[in-house]
């Protein structure tokens, strides 16, 4: 097998962040490591530098690194987490039986010394001078040696110990495809303080918040491993690996035993890496300028698959580019990590087994999150919705586009998952932290589906033209900066001129649900030939409404009530339908009356929200037939 690996220097600048007001700041890292692994037993040491410029107002006399792998042992966090949630993630947990009943035995509870993950700090300065670094189980609480004042940066040195734990959840060692290393969440890592003070959360298996910046990677490992991660290789033609299509081995002495791989990751927040004896990389460029890199197991079972993937990889990402904007590194790696997928820096660690369809759909969305979560960097430890959500947006939106058959509204699933939630009396609000859902599958509906759903139903209420705006200039004016919810509200309102701030609160910050009817259907009393129609707003949302009037003639006629407090009206969605702009309806009025000029014999059916981008929970009396 020849060997290669990954890459060239990044085609754009690293210049100042521009900020969307002169009130806007982020922290700033400059990491360089120098990491040694053993991988007869999976134990590796290191040495970490980390230039850290705080341009924040405060001054700092303390910061905090995560420390992950640390949550990895029995007795932890993330241990009693799983063993008390009421649905605990299946890959983490051992079925058993006890007197005879099935029960789930969290996996990390029955790690050995020699299986457990650790990361231990020591000989922690600040510009050459010890600090205080007290270890409190996935965080480190440093008290600084001096403060670090507004606009200043300093220097944090230290070395660090660790042991890959056997695969439980993402980062691990051998896990159930054969995949040696995957090293994600595996070095210290500086923790987020940002406008709302500092992001220390522990880690019990959730997501991730981190620090932009660069990183200067040096890995020594057995020559036999390949590898593939964050960053762009330094030194191919020193250790053997050209960045060719082709690929040219060079021959190592046999003497030499390890190799030292460069990497370098110009502004990114995270840095992940995965090796494996039995890797097979294909390389494959595109007519965009980005190089795609594919790792994964020489195995004949999937080789098949992996190959037909790449193509529709290509095209997944030439259309994010499209509807979102350019990918502004010069490559992606999808690499078989073997469990499950996971987003990070210029790459992805996914499953590499299974069917063609699973396969590119996990690339569908794992690659959507380098739009979504690695250059639009949201808090996603808070807001969850905001990465899951809109990559599932995209992900939809781009599997729809290489189907064969295209499906008129490709979010069907997203909104009956939300609504089985609203109705389930589980669902807690989108501000819910996303380690605090009392159920599993209530943190994964509310943050994949109620977050796509808070894109798709903008679609609804600005139209799709505003909507696709509003995604571009999004990602136009905040990538590389932690964009909040209010940002994709107000480029909403800046892009369509509507007021949505009450769309925010209601869809975020509460479990307030949208509820309409048809509440009655009546013929004119006057002589008139006219039809009288009563809705009725059920529940708390208010929203403007579309409705559908189908005539026994086949003809058909839509009517849209604007919501007063949007002060918006929004462009027909049907334009080859004649529409009618009705009198705007005020929340404070849960009924609302509006004639039809044809007799009510004449009229077959009437729909509100023909389109089915109105997440009605209480869909059934959305029409009304006449029979």
């Amino acid at each position: 097998m020849k060997k290669l690996l990954l890459l060239s220097f990044l085609g754009f600048g690293c210049t100042a962040i521009h900020a969307q007001s002169s009130f806007y700041w982020q922290q700033h890292v400059d990491y360089k490591m120098d990491v040694t692994m053993d991988v007869k037993n999976y134990q590796y040491k290191g040495k970490q530098e980390l230039v850290y410029t705080n341009n924040s107002p405060d001054t700092l006399r303390r910061v905090f690194y995560h420390l992950y792998n640390n949550a990895f042992q029995p007795g932890s966090e993330m241990d009693m987490r799983l063993q008390n949630v009421k649905d605990p993630d299946g890959r983490m947990v051992n079925k058993i039986k006890v007197d005879g009943k099935e029960v789930k035995e969290s996996r990390i509870s029955k790690l050995q010394p020699n299986e457990m993950g650790y990361l231990h700090i020591s000989n922690f300065k600040q510009d050459g001078v010890s600090a205080a670094a007290k270890e409190v189980e996935t965080i480190l609480e440093v008290t600084l040696a001096k403060p670090i004042l507004p606009g200043k940066s300093t220097t944090f040195t230290l070395d660090f110990d660790g042991q890959v734990p056997v695969q439980i959840r993402r980062s691990g060692r051998n896990n159930k495809e054969g995949v040696e290393l995957s090293m994600a969440q595996w070095y210290p890592k500086m923790a987020e303080f940002d406008f709302e003070g500092w992001h220390a959360d522990a880690y019990v298996a959730r997501e991730f918040h981190g620090v932009w910046g660069n990183f200067d990677v040096n890995i020594t490992i057995d020559k036999n491993y390949l590898l593939g991660g964050s960053g762009y290789l330094q030194n191919g033609n020193e250790i053997g690996f050209n960045y060719q299509d082709s690929g040219i081995e060079v021959k190592i002495p046999k003497k030499q035993k390890t190799l030292t791989w460069h990497f370098v990751a110009p502004m990114v927040h995270d840095f992940t890496w995965a090796a494996d004896k039995n890797y097979i990389h294909d390389v494959v460029k595109t007519d965009f300028g980005t190089t795609l890199h594919f790792i994964y197991k020489n195995n004949p079972k999937i080789i098949d698959n992996w190959k037909k993937a790449q193509p529709k990889t290509v095209q997944l990402m030439e259309y994010y580019n499209t509807i979102v904007g350019k990918y502004p590194y010069n490559q992606y790696s999808v690499i078989q990590g073997g469990d499950g997928g996971m987003e990070y820096a210029m790459c992805t660690l996914i499953l590499g087994e299974g069917t063609l369809d699973g396969l590119v759909g996990v690339i569908a969305h794992e690659m959507g999150h380098s739009w979504f979560q690695h250059i639009l960097a949201s808090n996603e430890s808070k807001n969850p919705w905001m990465d899951e959500g809109f990559t599932s947006f995209i992900e939809d939106l781009g599997v729809n586009e290489l189907a064969e058959k295209k499906a008129e509204n490709p979010f069907t699933s997203s909104y009956k998952g939300y609504i089985n939630l609203a109705n389930s009396g589980k669902e807690q609000p989108l501000t819910t932290h996303g380690d605090r859902y009392d159920e599993n599958r209530s943190y994964s509906i509310a943050s994949y589906s109620k977050g796509e759903v808070f894109l798709t139903q903008l679609q609804y209420l600005i139209g799709k033209e505003n909507l696709m705006k509003t995604v571009k200039r999004y990602y136009s004016e905040f990538k590389f900066k932690h964009p909040t919810p209010n940002d994709i509200k107000r480029t909403a309102e800046r892009v369509s001129g509507a007021n949505l701030d009450w769309y925010l609160t209601d869809w975020t910050k509460t479990l307030n649900t949208i509820d309409y009817g048809i509440k009655n259907i009546e013929a004119a009393t006057d002589g008139v030939k006219k039809t009288g129609v009563t809705l009725e707003r059920i529940g708390r949302t208010p929203m403007p409404i579309d409705i559908l009037v189908e005539y026994t003639d086949g003809t058909k006629e839509t009517f849209y009530i604007p919501l007063r407090m949007m002060s918006f009206e929004k462009e027909n969605p049907t334009p080859d339908i004649k529409r009618t702009i009705l009198k705007d309806w005020a929340w404070g009025n849960p009924n609302y009356f509006f004639q039809i000029d044809r007799e009510k014999t004449f009229i077959k059916k009437i729909t509100i929200d023909p389109s089915g981008l109105m997440a009605d929970v209480k869909p059934e009396n959305n029409s009304y037939e006449i029979k």
